[in-house]
């Protein structure tokens, strides 16, 4: 972003329209001479670099775009003090020099100078190029490494320039083609936000300061923070209303006018607040058939769209990919204002219906009619206890199983021989647990596997007793029965072990007799 001094905008119309220049030949050319100024001093001090850009600035047509140019390139250079004696120590060794002796005539000058590099050690012309060495203008400038070409250097100015356009607004109206990114970015940045569906599609309605807050250069600032991550979307038109000295007038971008030169966006989403990112990682920390989902997608409410801070997709281990999938959204309503409370608990009123929890800052206060507007509110102080979200999320997976369970028949009959009671439930797209009454006429089960009573019988007449457990296992194996305890139990034997050279099948009789 630019200085407010360097704005330049057009008026015409009653409209708000800033000047750019990127395709303009003329300010091409200009910024090749801004960059060749700042390349031909490296070396040189910033007064005389400053002198070459002024007789720039006289030359051109507006002395504004010169110094616009010129203040993005600054930042690209690097300015080091280069003095042969310390600035502040040579200072103090003068100003004692002269004091002792009193400087009114050059001659005394000379002389104090000398008694302050007999001091030091060094010479007197040491003295005299350090005492001010460090002061702006006398820097050095030491590097300069311009990420930017001319036509880059154009392209860049007129994204500081919108950016610079925006300090004053107070209100955004945003359409993109990456609505998630541009949110995240929103969020981030913690400005006041809402989504609104209209005609044309889904409009972010970024809110200035001037309803709820005193105007700051940091609103302000994040407005034009903003406009880099709204302009690296393919594409996007943008709206501002803008405050232009007690005259309200309309600001309008699209990505015709304004792109990000050659660099990647810089308001990647983390987390809005430290309470949303540790919870997040305290909660992806456990082993739970639910995963976390950050920003999920947008849901109605009203005209409004609402998009929580997170989503729960419960997908059990041992269920099913698609059929046993549930989503719950869930929102950590920090402190904000009263107005902005306001506007969250209409939107909860409007909210579409799906399963949406809540936590509720115990300091707002709202936490009852939050509670009765969703599926629950969990009240906290300072972070989320996750221990209270995982037991509101089990009161919904124990509803998911007995569901899943209800809409089971009472009896299965799997077309496998051999079928683990997980494989099955995976089969049926319920977990496990919802196999637990239900009854299998055709199998008998045997540890956590259905086996077909022929399957057992034909198993009874290849494993003896006396064989050895490693070769009953490999019997066991090729039918798909990995429990070979369990199995060798219900084909009546039992496993004997003998030191530490293995096992060997006896029947479950010689165990009785010797009892």
């Amino acid at each position: 972003m630019l200085t407010k001094d360097l704005l330049r905008v057009s008026r015409a119309g009653g409209g708000y329209h800033p000047e750019f220049v990127a395709g303009d030949d003329a300010a091409r050319k200009l910024a090749a001479r801004v960059l060749g100024t700042y390349q031909g001093h490296v070396g040189e001090t910033r007064g005389t670099l400053d002198a070459a850009l002024t007789d720039i600035e006289r030359e051109a047509d507006d002395f504004k775009l010169v110094r616009g140019f010129a203040k993005l390139l600054e930042r690209e250079a690097t300015f080091e003090t280069r003095a042969p004696v310390d600035p502040e120590r040579a200072r103090r060794a003068a100003f004692e020099a002269s004091e002792a002796a009193g400087v009114v005539t050059e001659p005394d000058r000379k002389a104090a100078l000398d008694r302050a590099g007999d001091r030091l050690h060094v010479p007197s012309d040491d003295i005299e190029s350090s005492l001010y060495a460090d002061r702006e203008t006398n820097q050095v400038l030491a590097e300069f490494d311009s990420r930017w070409n001319p036509e880059e250097l154009c392209v860049q100015y007129d994204l500081s320039l919108a950016a610079t356009a925006l300090f004053d607004a107070t209100e955004l109206r945003v359409r993109s083609s990456d609505p998630k990114a541009l949110v995240s970015a929103v969020k981030r940045l913690r400005l006041l936000y809402e989504i609104r569906r209209t005609d044309a599609g889904r409009e972010v309605v970024v809110t200035g300061p001037d309803a709820l807050f005193r105007r700051s250069r940091r609103y302000g600032t994040q407005f034009a923070r903003l406009l880099r991550t709204v302009a690296t979307a393919e594409s996007w038109s943008l709206t501002a209303t803008i405050d232009d000295r007690g005259t309200e007038r309309i600001l309008r971008l699209d990505d015709g006018d304004v792109t990000v030169p050659g660099t990647e966006p810089t308001t990647e989403m983390t987390f809005d607040s430290g309470v949303e990112a540790d919870f997040a990682a305290r909660f992806r920390s456990l082993d739970l058939d639910w995963s976390l989902v950050r920003e999920p997608e947008p849901l109605a409410a009203g005209e409004h769209v609402v998009i929580p801070d997170f989503a729960f997709d419960w997908q059990p281990t041992d269920g099913h990919e698609d059929g046993s999938s549930f989503r719950v959204f869930f929102e950590i309503m920090g402190f904000w204002t009263p107005e902005y409370v306001a506007k969250k608990l209409s939107r909860f009123r409007e909210l579409e219906d799906v399963a949406f929890l809540v936590a509720v800052d115990e300091s707002l206060g709202v936490g009852e009619e939050v509670g009765s507007l969703t599926d629950g509110a969990i009240p906290y102080t300072g972070t989320v206890r996750v221990k209270d979200v995982v037991d509101a999320l089990r009161e919904y997976e124990t509803d998911l199983v007995a569901d899943a369970a209800a809409a089971l028949p009472a009896e299965l009959s799997p077309e496998a021989d051999v079928v683990t009671l997980a494989d099955l439930a995976a089969d049926r797209g319920v977990s496990e647990a919802a196999l637990a009454d239900k009854r299998f006429p055709d199998h008998e089960l045997v540890g956590r596997t259905l086996v077909r009573p022929r399957v057992l019988d034909a198993l009874g007449e290849q494993i003896e007793a006396g064989m050895a457990l490693e070769g009953a296992e490999r019997v066991l194996a090729e039918r798909d029965i990995n429990d070979a305890s369990a199995a060798l139990s219900a084909l009546g034997y039992r496993v004997a072990w003998e030191g530490l050279g293995g096992g060997t099948v006896h029947p479950k009789e010689e165990e009785e007799e010797r009892d």
